[in-house]
């Protein structure tokens, strides 16, 4: 069993550093005296031989589901053992969660070659070590033979060849986490995001895939997974809208009494109805969960008493909940939610033809709707109608003014959907507009091109780290191009927009008949 010096010999930053046998107390004294920099260098390449190990992991995985499928019944591999499926194995094999054995199985299915049947070839090894079973197995199984109902059985014969040299529309998924240009988890999020594309659509789904490898070092894993979804909902409406159906059947609210007589409850949401409630707790909650800062006296005080309120998020979401309930309609919006009324806001592309593009998105988290969602809100609660051109730039609404507008704002939640810091996911309700010319300096304009959307955290620490944001031009020298930040170190890292935004705007180029970018 190795020890953690020969773990150490892998990791140049630890190389040298432990004794022979050293143990995780030594490691941990070694690892506590390291340097700022050296301990970031340590994780950074304790990571990517994380990132191999998974690897490895994940196709063995992939190689105990083979050899349990359910045609193999109590003869398959997991079930030898003891265990009802490969992913029960695989848990206790590597002692994690179910969620992560389910994933290290989902991930090594997906790395083995679509040509190669891995039962298929244990089993040829098994004939060869026990001649015996195999000859009392038949004279089909001895020789090799598939029965209909078994894996690989419809990629043999005449086929055989073509199908072992066509690429599935996952290849680009699996060349990048073979590259290490992606973690399995990254690539679960983002396969399972996506799901199978409908039929003849394998080269858009496959385009996306590439395009969703490319903001996977900027994005965490929940935003590629959520991403991924709208990617494909934005794709495949007439599938999208299928499945929102679906969710909307599964609606349900119930109560019960559990045996201490508390009463419990449990909802699922629809689409509409879940974007709604989680609009109403992020309006009320949003100065406990990081939000943006108040200017206005009253409101600063009313975050105040709020942020040092003693009841835990989870009661005070409960309260609001009921709060809601009780008032209903006639609740009072400034005490109830702070500086902006809850609701749902959603962005629909309509071109210059009039004409609503299939699907619209949340302003905040970015979630797909269909379509007849958003022209029932427009009946409901009207429209803020801003113009953008075709990657989402709002036309110039600027102003002489210290503060951006309010309608400025939906402007910029439009075309950001949120902080645009790299890897941040907080959704636009939750972010503050940031003048990248000096207001005082810089005489900088309340512009929206000069403006863009930032979280507290990461607009304190733009303005405390020695950090700054440029604009470069675009090809048509307007000046809209992309947002660029500067570190005090001299880097520099392009600020990409949110990639089903770009979608929306017709950023990416899908086959015509399933994508009509707005005008």
């Amino acid at each position: 069993m190795a020890s953690f010096d020969t773990i150490a010999a892998l990791i140049p930053t630890l190389a040298g550093r432990l004794g022979a046998g050293a143990g995780i107390e030594d490691a941990q004294a070694v690892i506590v005296a390291l340097s700022d920099a050296d301990v970031v260098a340590a994780f950074e390449e304790t990571a990517e031989l994380g990132v191999l190990i998974e690897q490895l992991q994940a196709i063995e995985a992939g190689v105990i589901h083979a050899r349990s499928s359910w045609q193999a019944g109590h003869d398959g591999l997991a079930q030898r053992l003891g265990h009802r499926s490969a992913a029960s194995l695989v848990q206790r094999l590597g002692g994690g969660s179910k969620a992560e054995a389910s994933r290290q199985v989902r991930v090594g299915e997906a790395l083995l070659d679509e040509g190669a049947d891995p039962v298929a070839d244990h089993e040829s090894r098994r004939d060869h070590e026990e001649p015996e079973a195999a000859t009392a197995e038949g004279d089909g199984a001895a020789a090799g033979g598939s029965g209909p109902d078994e894996p690989g059985a419809d990629r043999r014969g005449s086929d055989e060849l073509g199908a072992r040299t066509a690429l599935p529309w996952h290849e680009p998924l699996r060349t990048a986490l073979r590259s290490r240009g992606l973690t399995s988890t990254q690539f679960d999020a983002i396969r399972r995001g996506l799901g199978e594309p409908p039929s003849g659509s394998d080269d858009a789904w496959s385009t996306a895939a590439a395009q969703l490898i490319e903001e996977a070092s900027r994005r965490t894993v929940e935003e590629l997974l959520a991403h991924a979804r709208c990617v494909r909902d934005l794709l495949d409406p007439a599938g999208a809208e299928e499945r929102s159906r679906a969710r909307y059947e599964r609606r349900a609210f119930r109560t019960w009494l559990d045996q201490d007589g508390t009463r419990r409850g449990s909802v699922a949401f629809d689409d509409d109805g879940g974007a709604f409630f989680e609009s109403i707790f992020a309006a009320a909650l949003r100065p406990r969960r990081g939000g943006p800062r108040f200017v206005d006296p009253d409101e600063k005080a009313v975050a105040a008493d709020l942020t040092a309120d003693t009841r835990t998020n989870d009661q005070l979401a409960y309260d609001l909940l009921l709060d809601v309930v009780r008032a209903g309609v006639l609740a009072d919006a400034p005490t109830v939610f702070g500086t902006r009324q809850a609701g749902l806001r959603i962005v629909q592309t309509i071109d210059a033809t009039g004409s609503f593009g299939p699907v619209a998105v949340t302003e905040d988290g970015l979630a797909f709707v269909p379509r007849h969602v958003a022209e029932r809100r427009i009946c409901e609660g009207g429209t803020v109608v801003v113009t953008v051109d075709s990657c989402g730039n709002p036309l110039d609404v600027g102003r002489e003014e210290r503060l951006f507008t309010p309608k400025q704002r939906i402007g910029l939640a439009v075309r950001d959907g949120g902080c645009r810091w790299r890897g941040c996911d907080r959704p636009a309700s939750y972010c503050e507009a940031h003048h990248i010319d000096e207001w005082h300096r810089d005489h900088g304009r309340t512009d929206i091109d000069r403006g863009i959307l930032l979280c507290r955290f990461h607009h304190v620490e733009l303005h405390h780290g020695g950090w700054r944001i440029t604009r470069a031009s675009s090809s048509s020298g307007s000046g809209k191009g992309d947002f660029v930040l500067h570190g005090a170190d001299g880097s520099a890292t392009t600020l990409s927009g949110r990639l089903p935004l770009r979608y929306l705007w017709g950023d990416v180029d899908p086959p015509p008949k399933r994508f009509r970018p707005a005008a």
